[in-house]
């Protein structure tokens, strides 16, 4: 869901933190459940919050979900990736980096709820250790 910078208000601000500390707390404990399968396959499997920018207000900051899975040791599998909060300064649709006159702050959040998101991360681990 778009967002323009005269919507950026407190009430999202608490939505952007809640939705990313509910899904930072999921994606562990996704992790630690197929812990066994991962062992036993003989897979490196990593999953994880990243978060880029201290502000989510501010143009730059971005946070995302990733879960990767390898071969031990070596070349990757599979790898997920779901965005959350993306915050850019463009002008004419295009992203830019400095401030220029007539340029736009906006903002996109995650459009599918926690719960879709939380389904979205079970079935793509089960499929891709389970197969």
């Amino acid at each position: 869901m778009k967002y323009q910078q005269k919507d950026f208000n407190e009430g999202l601000r608490v939505k952007i933190k809640r939705t990313e500390r509910v899904l930072m707390d999921f994606i562990e404990r996704v992790a630690d459940q197929y812990i066994p399968v991962i062992e036993e396959k003989d897979l490196d499997f990593e999953a994880r919050f990243e978060k880029e920018g201290t502000n989510p207000f501010t143009p730059g900051y971005t946070s995302s979900l990733s879960v990767g899975i390898a071969e031990k040791g070596g070349e990757l599998i599979d790898l997920h990736v779901i965005k959350i909060w993306v915050c850019e300064r463009s002008l004419f649709g295009v992203p830019i980096s400095k401030a220029l006159p007539g340029s736009k702050i906006t903002g996109e959040l995650l459009d599918e709820s926690i719960e879709e998101v939380k389904e979205e991360i079970t079935e793509y681990v089960k499929e891709a250790l389970l197969g």
